[in-house]
Order: structure tokens, then C-alpha cells, then sequence
């Protein structure tokens, strides 16, 4: 469904699944600030009209329009880069943002349903959408595909966060052998590392999980978690000026969190206040 039409520019496109709220809505924003096209993709019929609206309202309707997609449903992504490409004609970079994330429970207790859920989302949509960018890009000649990293794809562990991490572990393996069997072509493969933000889905997934984690683990959250604005705006200037292939763009770099421990506001403040997050850690 075309939820909004512009003029074919010159200006560059970005894909962005999973972009109706949380990371994926900071980096359409971050990259309308930079005067790029945006598609965003999202499976709410009626929160991508609300984000769609709101994005327009802020950057005017010229550079954004937006399309349902469930990315582990093959037909809808496709569908999705017919759409940009109908829209911009060209395509370039594609961002596999969706996620989904269990509750920070133990492993033991999370159900069938909600396994299925993290790994086609995570794993399937990813590789879904990489397969149809990548195919897409081949026959434009370039493009940028980014995978999103996330907790656990380099093999960190916290309890509660088992099928989540193993997810981003997957797509860190798939990302790099993905930039192997495309290095001789056009297509640059990468990813972006956001690290710990202050979505929705970090909220739920520890909100609905055993405080006790967050508990033992929020001194040093406290240090890591930031918020999308700052976060995306690093990432899409950093995705703007990329010219390497299998590039790992870092927000929280070992440097930068050193920094961090270093400097006593860091030690103060509280990224989390007037969220469950808050409420959950007294």
C-alpha cells in the first residue's frame, strides 16, 4: 500500500525496517536531518500512519513515505524494495532494524510461541531482507546493507537475555559471511552497533522479565544505556560518509566507555528516569 508518493531526486535512500518506533524511528530521523529520502517499514497499520504523520509533520512529506511489512514474510519485503524503488528508483542502503526481543526471563520459561518470534524476527528477517537488498543492489550496481547488532553479538551474556543474544550472535556470523560471498561485487555489507538504548523493546523486554537481572546488572546499564537521538544521529552521519565494506559502525566503543567510568556525570545521572526501568530498580 503507498501511504505517500514524491517526486524521483537525487537525493539518497534509506530502507529502514522496523522503523516506526525506538531505534529504527531515531534513524529515519537522523537521516532526514541529513536531507536523505526515507522509507520506513513497520507491521502496525495504524502506528506506521502515526509515525508517518509525525515524521511529515516535522520534515515536511517530501522526503518520507512508509509501507506495511512483516519482515518474516518474504513476499512483504519484496514488496517493500518494489515500493522504494517505485518511489526513488534507486535504493541506497537498506537497514534490517526490525527486532523483537523476549522477556528477561529464564530460558526455561519462555514460551514456544515467543522463541519463534525472536528467531524468525532477529535471524529469518534479516537474512530475508539482506537476500532481497542484496539482489536488488546487484542489478542498480551499488548499495549499503547493514544488520543490526544487539546484545550478544560478540558474545556477551547477561541472564535472562539467552534467545536474544543467540539471535544477534547469528546475525553477526550472517553479516560477515554475507560481506565474504559479496566482497567481489558492489554491494558493501556492514553493520551497526548501537548498544544499549532507551527503547520500547529494552523497556518491555526487562519489565516483563526477572527484576532481579536488571537489579544486579543496572550499575552498569547506567553507564551504557543512552537515547535514540544521540545514538542514531552518530550511526547515519557514520552510514552517510561509509566507503569500506564489512564495516562495524560502534556507538559504545571500548574507548567511549572508558571515558565514561572517567567522568563523574556519568556516575550520576539516571538515562532510564520516569520509565518502567526506573521504578523497577529501587
Amino acid at each position: 500500500m503507498i501511504l505517500s508518493s514524491i517526486e524521483n531526486t537525487k537525493s539518497s535512500c534509506v530502507v529502514i525496517t522496523g522503523a516506526t518506533r525506538g531505534i529504527g524511528f531515531g534513524l529515519a530521523k537522523a537521516f532526514l536531518d541529513l536531507g536523505w529520502h526515507v522509507v520506513i517499514a513497520g507491521r502496525d497499520q495504524a502506528q506506521l500512519q502515526k509515525s508517518l504523520k509525525q515524521l511529515a509533520n516535522e520534515y515536511g512529506a517530501a522526503h518520507i513515505v512508509g509501507q506495511c511489512c512483516d519482515v518474516t514474510n518474504y513476499d512483504d519485503l519484496q514488496n517493500l524494495w518494489r515500493y522504494a524503488q517505485q518511489q526513488f528508483k534507486y535504493i541506497d542502503v537498506w537497514i534490517n532494524n526490525a527486532g523483537s526481543c523476549t522477556a528477561a526471563k529464564a530460558f526455561q520459561e519462555i514460551s514456544a510461541v515467543e522463541l519463534q518470534q525472536v528467531v524468525q524476527t532477529n535471524v529469518l528477517g534479516a537474512m530475508f531482507g539482506a537476500q532481497i537488498a542484496l539482489k536488488g543492489m546487484s542489478v542498480q550496481g551499488f548499495g549499503q546493507i547493514f544488520n543490526m547488532e544487539g546484545w550478544g553479538s560478540r558474545g556477551e551474556w547477561s541472564a535472562g537475555m539467552t534467545a536474544y543474544a543467540t539471535t544477534k550472535r547469528a546475525v553477526g556470523y550472517f553479516s560477515h559471511a554475507l560481506y565474504r560471498e559479496a566482497k567481489h561485487s558492489q554491494i558493501k555489507i556492514g553493520t551497526l552497533s548501537p548498544g544499549m538504548v532507551a527503547t520500547d523493546l529494552l523497556i518491555s523486554s526487562w519489565q516483563h522479565g526477572d527484576a532481579r537481572h536488571w537489579r544486579k546488572m543496572k550499575w552498569l546499564f547506567m553507564f551504557v544505556i543512552d537515547s535514540p537521538e544521540i545514538v542514531c544521529a552518530y550511526l547515519a552521519q557514520r552510514v552517510s560518509r561509509n566507503k569500506q565494506n564489512n564495516v562495524r559502525i560502534v556507538w559504545m566503543s571500548p574507548w567511549r566507555l572508558l571515558l565514561r567510568f572517567l567522568q563523574p556525570y556519568y556516575w550520576r545521572r539516571n538515562p532510564v528516569q520516569g520509565t518502567a526501568l526506573d521504578d523497577l530498580g529501587k
